[in-house]
């Protein structure tokens, strides 16, 4: 059975909502925590969300973005505002799909079920999790994660990507300016100092698995992985 999140903070609207989506047999759950909302999203683990826009604290643009760092679900905006501005901001800030209020039920139910026949049914896109892996050190880009035995480290979409470059690189070195380019899109925004920053915290990534020296500092030139653990040890 399909969940569905529903972030609206007009009472009656989110009460006809869960109402009239319960009736063809999903799940649905209404948010309340509008300070917190991905403790109940990570919580609840939604195929799906309605976001309003206007909420309070933060907008339905931020906890949008709050959304995809951590999930691909589908998210549809359903809004009071009309204008192309808004619809294009939603999509922007990573929504799916945009509906106007006032909005006949129906037209909702039909969305929901083209967002999740898109993203988990038979048009979903087929294919595999890519996992790269170094003498039993395995890096899931997707999850961002890194597993050594029945160790886990959580990544950051940063750290990830570097050390998915240097894994494509090794044994050869990830040039600095190599990383900056392919991690930073505007350099003129990075601070001198931003890689070493992102490179010690992706040491102690490393150290959280058990793994001492991984990453190598080679002067002048940039950083190179270094197999200091043997699989299974």
């Amino acid at each position: 059975m399909e969940k569905v999140m529903i972030v609206e903070d007009d009472f009656k609207i989110a009460e006809h909502l869960r109402s009239y989506i319960s009736k063809y047999g999903y799940q649905v759950f209404v948010a309340e925590d509008f300070g917190d909302l991905m403790a109940e999203f990570q919580r609840e683990e939604p195929d799906i969300v309605l976001l309003d826009i206007n909420l309070p604290r933060y907008d339905g643009y931020y906890w949008c973005r709050q959304i995809r760092k951590v999930s691909i679900c589908p998210v549809i905006f359903i809004s009071a505002r009309t204008g192309e501005m808004d619809q294009v901001m939603a999509l922007e800030n990573g929504g799916d799909d945009f509906i106007t209020k006032p909005f006949h039920p129906d037209i909702v139910m039909a969305k929901i079920r083209s967002q999740l026949r898109r993203a988990y049914g038979e048009y979903a896109a087929k294919y595999e999790e890519r996992v790269l892996v170094k003498e039993g050190l395995k890096l899931f880009p997707e999850r961002l994660e890194l597993r050594f035995g029945d160790r886990v480290a959580m990544l950051t979409k940063k750290e990830t990507d570097i050390i998915e470059r240097l894994f494509e690189r090794h044994p050869r070195v990830a040039g600095r300016e190599d990383l900056l380019e392919n991690l930073w899109v505007d350099q003129s925004y990075v601070d001198e100092n931003t890689l070493n920053v992102n490179m010690a915290r992706v040491r102690k990534k490393f150290q959280e698995l058990g793994i001492e020296g991984a990453v190598e500092t080679v002067r002048g030139a940039g950083y190179r992985l270094r197999i200091t653990w043997k699989e299974g040890k």
